[in-house]
């Protein structure tokens, strides 16, 4: 059975998932290697929920993982120097490794492993990464160059979708390189089912909101990336008590979010996943403003929901999952104007977001963990002794 050791800094809820059914399936052995050692121990507090955080799914169960000692003396995922693992390919080499799967290179001991292992066994890249916010002057022909120097060592890349595929491209790799591996969530956990939709119902009891009212929801980090006082400032603008607008999270916005509300609109706390497809079920309609987002799970678990989505052109996703009239619509990102537009249709076609949820639950099951896995198994395997 071949090998494939996965290089990435700690346990994500999306990832886990599917590490664990790479492992089940048994078609490759898999381990885990996490470079951010110090998050074993740490209280979860995250900086753009600002609150702590501590996920109700389980992150490291059902696959074989270690933690590798990180001896920086800062250590962290949002700088180069924050992870610097000196035993990393020592542990990779002596666990028997035949590939090696490394998320992200912006880190010290990712980047050193991508060199090294480099002609020696296959060497596979997994990043979401676009070019969505990118000038085109000096500084983005020089990352270009940058990048190219960087994936000169990686003979595959794994693109979540098209505008990453078109970044992985401008770094220099050719088609036979690049395999797509989706951006998905767990499919069967988000779904409209009777139990979902109960509990859909009581939040919306919770917050007032009778089931023959039109719901509008963003759900996210209340930061500026994702920009929810554009979307607040639309909603203020819509005073038809038959329209309703909720903002579920937490984030260092959330007082300036909360000074304007009004009797349409709502505010919820932070979700954890196993309440998410509830909180998806409550609404109509799933709203996704960000500025900068290299993908947007949220708009996936909101499609397997069955709800229609409207995301900005700068969601990495909207490419990729949003057919215009049928799934959702796409919005240029910053402009009021074209959001609220978007949202006026809606209200004037209520009864044709059932079907539109209906498009975007049926066009999500692609996206899944089985794509994932199969993709990954399927390459691996075809490497030669």
């Amino acid at each position: 059975m071949k090998h494939l050791a996965i290089i990435t800094t700690h346990p994500i809820q999306y990832n886990a998932p599917w590490f664990r059914l790479l492992a089940e399936r048994g078609h490759i052995a898999i381990k885990v290697f996490y470079t951010w050692s110090q998050v074993q121990n740490e209280e979860k507090f995250d900086p753009g929920f600002g609150k702590t955080i501590e996920w109700d799914i389980p992150l490291l169960e059902g696959y074989d993982y270690t933690f590798v000692k990180n001896t920086s003396k800062s250590p962290g995922s949002k700088t180069y120097r924050g992870i610097q693992n000196p035993s990393l390919i020592q542990e990779i080499v002596a666990w028997g490794a035949d590939a090696v799967l490394v998320f992200g290179w912006k880190f010290k001991s990712h980047l050193q492993a991508i060199r090294y292992f480099h002609n020696k066994i296959p060497v596979l890249f997994r990043g979401d990464s676009t070019f969505l916010n990118r000038n085109h002057g000096i500084k983005n022909h020089l990352r270009k160059l940058a990048l190219k120097r960087v994936f000169k060592s990686v003979d595959y890349a794994l693109y979540v979708g098209k505008h990453n595929k078109e970044y992985f491209e401008a770094a220099g790799l050719n088609k036979a390189q690049l395999l797509h591996v989706p951006h998905a969530i767990d499919i069967s956990r988000f779904n409209n089912g009777v139990e979902t939709k109960k509990e859909g119902e009581i939040y919306r009891g919770r917050l007032g909101i009778s089931n023959n009212k039109l719901v509008f929801l963003f759900a996210g980090k209340f930061e500026d990336v994702k920009d929810p006082i554009l979307f607040l400032d639309v909603a203020s603008e819509i005073s038809d008590q038959d329209v309703h607008f909720v903002f579920a999270g937490n984030g260092p916005m959330e007082r300036d979010l909360k000074s304007r509300k009004a009797s349409n609109i709502h505010f919820m706390d932070f979700q954890n996943q196993k309440h998410m497809p509830g909180l998806y079920a409550m609404s109509n309609v799933y709203v996704l403003p960000s500025k900068n987002e290299t993908w947007g799970l949220a708009v996936n678990e909101a499609m397997a929901c069955g709800r229609p989505v409207l995301v900005s052109d700068k969601c990495g996703c909207a490419a990729d999952l949003v057919e215009e009239g049928k799934t959702g619509f796409v919005f240029r990102s910053g402009d009021a104007d074209d959001l609220k537009g978007k949202i006026r249709w809606c209200i004037q076609h209520k009864d044709e977001l059932k079907q539109m949820g209906e498009n975007a639950h049926e066009k999500i099951q692609d996206w899944s963990f089985e794509k994932i896995v199969t993709a990954i198994e399927n390459l691996v395997n075809s490497f030669e002794e």
